[in-house]
């Protein structure tokens, strides 16, 4: 796992276009120019730019030059919070190996250890059952169920809602 950099416009592009059936029901739908490198180059500068105003930490699974997943903390807050939202996927070839998992745990230690954060907070649709284990082994615990809460594949979905307490620390002034 690393910090995505503008050079993975191609390998996120063959990754998403490899995945595309697979991660439709997850996500929200696409446009087809996502699905282009133009689309993947105008994604990673978007990344990108929210991580360096400090707002997102986007990463990749790589094996080699090949993208095998993604795992993003967004809406990165501090001050009293110290909170951010984790989402991730993993390439259909490579689900039930135990590398969601293990990427997760990693994340969590990278925001307690390197951001200072305080809490985690991830949400699933409600029929996920396999990320809600993922979330599970990696010490989320579920908080609430909120109605309508994603547009996911063309139609507002129901999620649960988890969040993983990192640390107790007083957040830094």
């Amino acid at each position: 796992m690393r910090s995505l950099t503008q050079g993975d416009a191609e390998a996120l592009w063959r990754a998403y276009v490899r995945n595309r059936e697979h991660l439709r029901p997850w996500e929200p739908r696409r446009g087809e120019d996502f699905f282009t490198m133009e689309g993947q180059r105008a994604f990673v500068a978007d990344r990108l730019a929210q991580r360096a105003a400090g707002r997102a930490l986007p990463l990749v699974l790589a094996q080699g030059e090949r993208i095998v997943g993604s795992m993003t903390l967004s809406t990165i807050v501090l001050g009293p919070f110290r909170s951010a939202s984790l989402g991730y996927w993993i390439d259909a070839g490579h689900n039930g190996r135990g590398l969601a998992t293990t990427a997760v745990r990693l994340v969590c230690r990278t925001a307690d250890e390197y951001l200072g954060l305080h809490r985690l907070e991830a949400s699933t649709l409600v029929h996920n059952a396999a990320s809600q284990r993922v979330l599970g082994k990696c010490g989320f615990s579920q908080i609430g169920a909120a109605p309508d809460y994603l547009h996911i594949d063309g139609a507002w979905r129901d999620c649960l809602l988890f969040q993983r307490i990192l640390n107790r620390r007083s957040p830094m002034p």
